[in-house]
């Protein structure tokens, strides 16, 4: 094997050894979090590498899945598997219908058009009461293998670790598809390709429509490893962060969505942690703030009383 191979090879088992290596704490709060995200942010690392289209849909689609999984779970007492592959069917469904909307147009439109839909899917699964409102829906089951996550997030991370490699491998065979090397070529040239007959809209929500499915199955994932689900984790904020993750990785590189994903969960469970200890860095110690602050009450006392009179 050439070490092209081997690297990627090494990698995967490297992160079997996670739950072995350490905390259950960082397994389920950090490990497993950031191979959800990484999922989430690798739908859209996909689209922005190979074919050039920012989505901002993609959370949307993300909550789609995971609604429509927790609704069939708890509101009609399905199996959770059975549930979660026809969650990811709704929203394959939606990805067509989403990237026919918005892969006719391209740059700015694109952004703003993806962006209008994760919106409206926000707000729909706030304001209908059959997807629980503004609470969402709670108590979803998990299936048999997980178990629980929070005692035990070594299945958790494992089941999102075999989702994301195989995500990962997915998508790098189709990019070195016919389909996929299409897909670069509609992203450089779009004006020649469709000179040579292609059909750039057809491709590109082909391509879309895969975006889609490895969202899917991040937000499945996501309901799994809560278990619940509400309008919050699809909301405007969210679909920020999952762009933030994958500029942090790098919007062009497939593996850098996950490598921002991590960045991303260490510092939202250790930032809160870290942050007190900056101001002793810089040399600003608790007693230094306590003068600092009285300084600044008895100035404005002055200065109101000077008004005052």
């Amino acid at each position: 094997m050439t070490p092209r191979r081997i690297a990627p090879v090494a990698i995967v088992v490297l992160l079997a050894l996670v739950p072995l290596v350490f905390s259950d704490y960082f397994t389920g709060a950090v490990a497993s979090k950031a191979l959800y995200l990484g999922l989430a942010a690798a739908s859209l690392t996909f689209l922005a590498g190979y074919g050039g289209m920012v989505s901002l849909a993609q959370t949307g689609l993300y909550g789609i899945a995971g609604f429509v999984m927790a609704r069939f779970i708890v509101t009609n007492g399905m199996d959770p598997v059975v549930a979660a592959l026809l969650a990811l069917a709704v929203c394959v469904g939606f990805g067509v219908f989403y990237g026919a909307l918005s892969c006719r147009s391209e740059g700015i439109y694109f952004l703003m058009i993806t962006l209008a839909l994760g919106v409206i899917t926000y707000y729909f699964f706030a304001q209908v009461p059959s997807f629980g409102g503004h609470e969402g829906i709670n108590g979803v089951r998990t299936p048999g293998w997980i178990g629980d996550p929070i005692s035990d997030p070594a299945p958790m991370y494992y089941t999102a670790l075999v989702c994301s490699v195989g995500a990962y491998a997915l998508v790098r065979f189709v990019g070195g598809m016919p389909f996929g090397l299409a897909l670069q070529g509609l992203r450089d040239e779009p004006a020649r390709m469709r000179a040579l007959g292609f059909d750039v809209t057809r491709h590109r929500t082909l391509a879309f429509t895969l975006a889609a499915a490895v969202a899917g199955i991040a937000g499945v994932l996501s309901v799994w490893y809560n278990p619940s689900v509400s309008p919050g984790s699809i909301n405007l904020e969210q679909t920020i962060n999952i762009l933030i993750i994958a500029v942090i990785g790098g919007l062009y590189r497939l593996e850098g969505a996950w490598v921002g994903a991590l960045v991303y969960a260490l510092l939202d469970n250790y930032s809160r942690e870290w942050t007190p200890e900056i101001g002793n860095v810089l040399g600003v110690t608790e007693s230094r703030v306590s003068q600092i602050h009285t300084k600044s009450v008895l100035q404005l006392r002055a200065k109101l009383a000077s008004f005052g009179r």
